[in-house]
């Protein structure tokens, strides 16, 4: 089996939107009057807000369309190579607000509302984020989206239209409570239903095979269907006419209703299929602690996979005389697929499953043309991470997609052994079938085996993934391993996150740096400037009173802007020590309690959801909880420490965290996290950073300096050292007498009275486990946190850094990112370079 690269295009400049023939747009002032009455049958007296918000979203998608209908017919029109980005989560945000600012019109809504007497804060805060993802995997697929619609690429996201998304998450007596999420309670005006573009999507049944001409053929049969129908969200480009679209799949009943079970008395029978199948698009992750909550989980991926794989293949094919074998060597030459994650990896069989069963192409030229179109992005560096499907549940499910993994295995490990002979045991780990833990289809292994290029998604990450989980693949495929640092969009997370703080540097050095973020090292001197310092600081404290004043609103507690606002806002989970930070916390209450003087005013705030099985995550949400309300009501505390967590953490939320933030805390074990983003949101909006060399923080330390980023504990080789010398952390216990404190308090129920034992199996497993290795690192987080809590009182020092952290973000611009992966995977064209790398 030889693997290709992925087919380099002829040099072309990025398609642009030409023009169509649409409508003239009202001015936005009688646009937004019309849309009130019209759209949404109300008068001015008997409006609600969200009929203003209706009616602004309904003005400002006009503008949206008028492009979009641009776009499209550019694309067709030129047919260019067009990406697919395949993506279970795609957190996309609030609409409005980023419409308006990527198309410049921002403005003008703004007066168009007070003239009407309408304010635009106001009625952007009626918008519901759409909830379409969980955490740094949806924002990063959002980010995406916007850079390659700003960069002109042709592109397309495909994922999922959750009816109720994750879950959302309310704080009851300390503990996670999940909520259903129905953000679709008032409709989404983003969203375009496209009746005519439905596909059949099966499951269960069985293989029959057949004589055919070219020996043996395959067919699937007695399957049950589903329907999978098209929702299109618009993605408008920032300055440029360029809007790209997000396609959603929901799931629909092949019969609805049952009449004879209805007229037979038997109502919940009459509505049963229907009530089995839409259950695939209800909720995103749905637990999967059950067998049917794996096979719920599976259904999901296939299902939009197969969705999205057969609406690509209905596009290239209607605008494609495809006659012969030999015309369908275009398909590459049209068409790449990015994999992000293992979600959609099933995608490498399904895309097989269609050319060979469903267009009747031979295996070989079949696979040919795959390994030519995919290409995989892995997200993370722990084994227990990668995704993997029992072969019960696989074959029972998808019959023929198993047998075509099957054969894809059977060629691979042929291979394989032809240039690595005799090696048993290197075909066993490579295996895309798991025959050591019960016989598993290794979701990871078929990815990277039907993929042109694998990316990690920094340098760290990359060259690990190369050293352990990948190492075998890499001597398999040399070169197909490669390195795509992530970014983020400085649209979203500056310009809309920011507005204070984008006016100041704009200002200074123009508004070229919101297209273009390599500007934005403009402001280094600045740093210097002592009239910008003060401007910038005076930025942060208006973002730390919004901040402040949200979590009045949401939390009861009142907060002293003039503290450090030390933040850790992201997915709970035990590699992202969270649990560290608490430590620190009871850490900093026994010393002011002891009298030590001279301690940093500090608020930490703490916010991100566990998974609903995740048990430990949601045990430390408890003990945060906890532990802010014994903080939280020491009088002798007071305002030199206060404890929050935000609940529901969200898009929305993190427009408001992220510029309010003075720390950014970014504390995973070293080795753990394969890149992270709210590290580089945090430092685009002048938090400085505490961390590991961990992820995406080790070439942010690279951009600002050593020295204007606070970085701590036990490298990846020195925790690969501790535990191969057998690490035991009660040692750091038994000889640290403040973190034995701290540990003993929590182990006696001092956060805990009513229910002493509550946190037993935190204390069990960090004294005789610690997997993550919080007590090794411990006393170096806790010195370094000392150095952060010192340089804070040098308000004009702290200022400086914050600003420099600012200036060297240009990076970690989704905007570089995507260029990389146009230029050195996709070979598609964008703006960047204007034309396609050779």
């Amino acid at each position: 089996m030889k693997m290709q690269e992925a087919p380099k295009a002829k040099p072309k400049r990025a398609v642009r939107a030409k023009v169509a023939s649409v409508p003239k747009l009202l001015p936005i002032k009688q646009a937004l009057h019309n849309h009130l009455i019209y759209s949404t049958f109300k008068t001015d007296a008997a409006a609600t807000p969200r009929d203003w918000y209706d009616a602004a979203s309904y003005t400002v998608r006009d503008h949206v369309v008028e492009r979009w209908i641009k776009t499209t017919e550019s694309y067709y029109l030129e047919d260019p190579k067009r990406v697919y980005y395949l993506s279970l989560e795609f957190l996309i945000g609030r609409m409005l607000s980023n419409a308006a600012l990527n198309l410049g019109i921002n403005e003008e809504l703004r007066d168009g509302l007070t003239d009407l007497e309408r304010n635009l804060e106001t009625t952007v805060e009626m918008e519901t984020d759409a909830a379409l993802g969980n955490g740094g995997l949806g924002r990063l697929a959002a980010c995406f989206l916007d850079s390659m619609a700003t960069l002109d690429i042709p592109a397309s996201g495909y994922g999922i239209r959750y009816e109720y998304g994750m879950f959302r998450q309310s704080i009851e007596g300390g503990q996670q409570i999940e909520n259903p999420d129905n953000w679709l309670r008032y409709g989404n005006v983003w969203e375009f239903q496209r009746p005519e573009s439905t596909y059949v999507i099966k499951f269960y049944g069985d293989v029959l095979r057949y004589s055919a001409d070219q020996g043996e053929g395959q067919r699937w049969v007695d399957a049950e269907h589903v329907v999978a129908t098209a929702y299109d969200v618009p993605v408008p480009g920032y300055g440029t006419d360029t809007v790209n679209t997000l396609r959603l799949w929901s799931a629909k009943a092949a019969r609805e209703f049952d009449l004879w079970h209805f007229n037979d008395g038997n109502y919940e029978k009459s509505v049963e299929e229907r009530n089995r199948t839409e259950s695939i698009s209800k909720v995103l992750y749905p637990n999967d602690s059950s067998v049917l909550g794996k096979e719920l989980r599976l259904k999901q991926q296939y299902f939009f996979v197969s969705a999205s794989i057969q609406d690509i293949l209905r596009r290239f094919l209607s605008a494609h005389s495809i006659k012969t074998q030999e015309d369908w060597k275009l398909l590459p030459e049209k068409i790449a697929i990015q994999l992000n994650d293992t979600h959609p990896a099933i995608g490498v069989a399904e895309m097989m499953y269609q050319l060979v069963d469903e267009h009747g192409l031979p295996w070989d030229f079949a696979w040919g043309l795959v390994g030519k179109i995919f290409a995989y992005t892995n997200h993370t560096l722990m084994p227990e991470a990668l995704e993997t499907w029992s072969v019960d549940l696989f074959g029972r499910l998808l019959p023929r997609h198993l047998e075509i993994i099957y054969k894809i295995n059977h060629e691979f490990l042929h291979m394989v052994n032809h240039h690595f002979p005799g090696d048993a045991d290197l075909l066993k780990r490579v295996s895309i079938i798991d025959e050591t833990h019960g016989r598993r289809v290794r979701m990871a292994h078929l990815a990277v085996v039907g993929s042109h290029t694998v990316n990690g998604v920094a340098e760290l990450h990359s060259e690990l993934l190369k050293k352990t989980l990948f190492a075998d693949f890499d001597r398999i495929y040399p070169g197909k391993m490669t390195n795509v640092t992530n970014g983020i969009t400085p649209r979203r997370w500056l310009n809309q996150a920011n507005p204070n703080l984008t006016a100041l540097i704009e200002k200074a050095i123009g508004p070229e740096f919101k297209k273009d973020l390599k500007l934005i090292k403009k402001i280094v001197p600045l740093a210097d400037d002592a009239d910008f310092r003060k401007a910038f600081s005076q930025v942060k404290k208006a973002n730390k009173a919004r901040l402040a004043a949200k979590i009045l609103e949401k939390t009861g507690v009142k907060l002293n802007v003039d503290s450090l606002f030390d933040v850790q806002i992201k997915r709970i989970h035990e590699y992202k020590r969270q649990l560290l930070n608490v430590l620190h916390v009871i850490t900093l209450y026994n010393r002011i309690k002891n009298g030590e003087k001279n301690i940093t005013p500090r608020t930490v705030i703490f916010g991100g959801k566990a998974a609903p099985g995740y048990w430990m995550a949601k045990q430390i949400i408890r003990l945060i909880n906890d532990v802010a309300v014994i903080v939280n009501e020491d009088v002798a505390i007071g305002d030199q420490l206060k404890v929050v967590y935000y609940p529901n953490y969200e898009v929305s939320a993190a427009e408001i965290l992220f510029p309010g933030s003075d720390l950014s805390e970014q504390i995973s074990t070293a080795g753990t996290e394969a890149s992270g983003t709210g590290n580089m949101k945090m430092a685009l909006n002048g938090a400085l950073t505490i961390g590991t060399l961990d992820g995406a923080n080790v070439e942010i330390m690279e951009e600002v300096g050593d020295e204007n980023i606070f970085i701590f504990g036990l490298t990846t080789p020195e925790v690969a050292e501790v535990k191969a010398n057998g690490y035991r952390p009660r040692d750091y216990y038994d000889n640290n007498p403040e973190l034995k404190q701290v540990i003993d308090m929590i182990a006696n129920g001092h956060f805990s009275i009513d229910e002493p034992s509550r946190y037993q199996a935190i204390v069990d497993n960090l004294l005789n486990n610690d997997q993550y290795l919080l007590l090794a690192d411990y006393a170096s987080y806790i010195d370094t946190q000392d150095r952060v809590g010192a340089l804070y009182q040098n308000q004009d020092g702290w200022t400086r850094m914050a600003i420099l952290n600012v200036a060297n973000m240009a990076k970690f611009s989704s905007d570089r990112a995507i260029a990389d992966y146009a230029n050195n995977i996709w070979h598609v064209a964008s703006n960047v370079k204007g034309k396609a790398k050779k």
